[in-house]
């Protein structure tokens, strides 16, 4: 493998001490690529400063004037709290800007001294005030000529690091070690899609010389990412086509059965997810499909068919959930449908004995932790003499001892809720099993069609119909006797509610109180006419359960939770949930969380407490005020989190993406994605020796696939 000079470690570099390698090494940057690859968080215009009688209340702008006083004193009201306040002048006015809490400002900052101040203006009385802006002091001599004429770059940096040093940095590995650089996209691949060369990108990205210079090295940079995030998952589907997988019978009575006797007519949109879970699970070639549906869509039905499908042809299930809660739910409902369908000779038309007897020998079982050593120990031997057909089960269903006989069909439920390496390990308790792999957070078809590249996907659409509406609302902080008065009708109509938390114990890092303390105050105040539970995820699984169970019974009016009760719980009579500090949340949770009322035909109340003062939170509150659909909910999850936090650290390969953003980026996605199919189907591909640098890439990225590629 070609070396690569990038690979040098950071300490090498001039001016980088061991105190500066380790602030460096936090932030992820360890070698002189990771310097390189560490890009700008935004970038200031140093052409155009708002002269500071100009400056607009409200908006996040920069100036650029001296420090002429600056002083700290202790907060009157928490001890050891500092405030650091400086006033700044230029020819057209002053401003204040103040720092909280953090001391080590008024080192920084000299009177005398100039220097770039950015942030939000506002007021305090009737003079302008920044409230902790983002500032960087001059140098004598550096003005105007120097930096004052570009946009410059502006990074996410620890408090001991300046972003003039850090710029210096970049600037010295620039300058040494890019003209020795190859770039690893051939020149055909860049030339198709009209990128910039990896160096010229490198330097723009950091310095560029206009807004189109910095847009130009932005795609090509993007380019890059999607790429490598789309071999993987090309390679994987190509596998998967040479696998030889399981030919099941669909066309069968049972399943015909179970669908008669639901007592209820799937939706247009589940019957055509089913005819393509049929299609595929009748072809040999293992079926790796994703099952998208809104919450409340009716996905478990559709992944109960899809297992019965399995069962039918003399092979197993195993259905996997991320909770024990979830779990129960699942076992106890699939469990009581088969058992009444069983009992209803009207449901069954054809063969109706030899359906019947196979209904009623169907044996269901649930795995979870929470089970003795006993009860385990029979249920692995269930599954491992065939026995039980269908497992429903949490982690504990990824157990060593956990052995099957005929594994058929792997169910995933909340698959954003697993790591990917958890995800993999329950098909191979089998010779090539199907998988169905669900989730409530639906995106764009398109997109998903991209971003899960080696699946096939399957999208519910629609809600089924007698379902009640979900209003709803957004109160500050400071109203919740007003949530508290809707929540206290729907409960004197003998309907149930929730109160949903984000902590457990009261946490003054966040200001907020916690569900233990809160549920002691509302037990006492405002719902003391009420019976409460508090359910939380440190409780045991019996206690979890025994709430759950009474709150289903109706012994419970209200139950206090955290995020436990995110997924899947369907308690019909629950038409109230008020979110408390829902800012704290991020809005697919919500969308989640409001999932959890409206399960019935009766209409239900979603009440959002947040503080709003962020710009994000806002959004988040308005979003969720105005949309009730899934995949507008995502999209604005996308636009506001951006592709990292909305996919998560644990999807492989989309928490790489520092850059690029599939939302609003289709296009070049869609051509990354042709150019990774290009690689992978062309005869010579990955092998030919133009591709050997995106090889070496692949490889260090992935080394998982160096076998598959070299062997074919």
């Amino acid at each position: 493998m070609e070396n690569n000079p990038l690979e040098q470690s950071v300490q090498y570099l001039k001016g980088v001490g061991p105190a500066r390698l380790k602030l460096l090494q936090k932030i992820g940057v360890n070698s002189l690529e990771d310097l390189l690859y560490y890009f700008p968080r935004r970038y200031q215009d140093r052409r155009n400063f708002i002269p500071i009688a100009a400056l607009e209340q409200g908006q996040v702008q920069a100036i650029r004037a001296k420090i002429i006083s600056c002083y700290q004193r202790s907060s009157f009201y928490r001890r050891g709290f500092k405030i650091t306040e400086i006033v700044a002048a230029d020819k057209s006015g002053k401003i204040t800007c103040v720092w909280f809490n953090q001391p080590y400002i008024k080192n920084y900052l000299k009177i005398g001294e100039e220097a770039i101040f950015y942030g939000r203006v506002g007021s305090f009385g009737k003079k302008l005030q920044m409230h902790s802006p983002e500032f960087e002091v001059l140098s004598v001599g550096e003005d105007a000529q120097a930096n004052s004429d570009s946009l410059m770059p502006v990074y996410s940096l620890p408090d001991s690091i300046t972003q003039r040093y850090f710029r210096d940095l970049i600037k010295l590995v620039i300058d040494a070690y890019l003209p020795k650089l190859h770039d690893f996209i051939p020149y055909s691949m860049r030339q198709r899609n009209n990128l910039l060369n990896l160096a010229k990108a490198l330097v723009s990205i950091h310095f560029p010389a206009d807004q189109e210079a910095r847009a130009l090295a932005y795609q090509r940079l993007a380019f890059d990412e999607f790429l490598f995030f789309q071999i993987p998952l090309a390679l994987r589907k190509h596998r998967r086509k040479e696998e030889q997988g399981i030919a099941h019978k669909t066309e069968g009575g049972l399943v015909d059965c179970f669908l008669r006797g639901l007592g209820f007519k799937l939706t247009s949109s589940q019957e055509q997810v089913l005819k393509e879970i049929k299609k595929d699970m009748a072809s040999p070639q293992v079926m790796q499909r994703l099952l998208q549906g809104d919450v409340g869509s009716g996905k478990t039905v559709v992944a109960t068919a899809s297992c019965l499908m399995a069962v039918q042809g003399g092979f197993q299930a195993a259905f996997m959930v991320p909770t024990e809660i979830l779990a129960r739910q699942h076992y106890e409902k699939i469990s009581s449908q088969l058992s009444a369908i069983s009992r209803q000779p009207s449901a069954i038309s054809r063969q109706p004995s030899a359906i019947s007897f196979q209904l009623k020998a169907i044996k269901v079982a649930l795995l979870t932790s929470a089970l003795n050593k006993k009860e385990k120990e029979k249920i692995y031997q269930g599954i491992k003499n065939g026995a039980i057909n269908l497992v429903i089960g949490t982690h504990a269903l990824l157990q060593q001892q956990v052995e099957f006989k005929n594994l058929g069909l792997v169910v995933i439920d909340e698959q954003h809720k697993f790591g990917v390496g958890q995800r993999a390990l329950l098909p191979q308790k089998g010779k090539s099993p199907d998988i169905l792999i669900m989730t409530a957070t639906p995106i764009p078809r398109t997109l998903a069609i991209t971003i899960y590249g080696d699946l096939d996907v399957s999208v519910i659409s629609e809600l089924p119909a007698g379902k009640g509406k979900i209003k709803t609302m957004n109160f500050s902080v400071g109203q919740e006797k007003a949530a508290y008065s809707l929540a206290k009708k729907e409960l004197e109509a003998g309907r149930q509610a929730y109160i949903i938390y984000p902590v457990i114990e009261e946490s003054y890092a966040l200001d907020m109180e916690g569900a233990k303390k809160k549920y002691a105050q509302l037990s006492s105040g405002d719902f003391k006419q009420y019976r409460l539970g508090l359910i939380h995820g440190r409780l045991d699984d019996k206690q979890q359960n025994q709430l759950m169970q009474d709150f289903r019974d109706k012994k419970l009016d209200i139950l206090v939770s955290t995020t436990i009760l995110e997924v899947g719980i369907d308690i019909p009579n629950a038409t109230c949930i008020i979110i408390e500090n829902a800012e704290r949340f991020g809005l697919s949770q919500l969308h989640q969380l409001r999932g959890r009322v409206g399960r019935g035909k009766d209409d239900a109340y979603c009440l959002l407490i947040a503080n709003t003062s962020t710009v994000e939170a806002k959004a988040r509150m308005e979003a969720m005020v105005n949309y009730s659909d899934g995949f507008h909910i995502s999209e604005e999850d996308l636009r506001i989190r951006g592709p990292g936090e909305f996919f998560g650290m644990r999807q492989h390969g989309l928490s790489q993406l520092k850059i690029a953003n599939p939302l609003t980026q289709m296009q070049l996605l869609k051509k990354a994605r042709d150019e990774a199919l290009r690689l992978i189907n062309d005869d010579a591909g990955l092998v030919a020796k133009d591709n050997v640098l995106i090889r070496q890439r692949l490889f260090k990225a992935f080394p998982e696939y160096e076998n598959l590629i070299l062997t074919g």
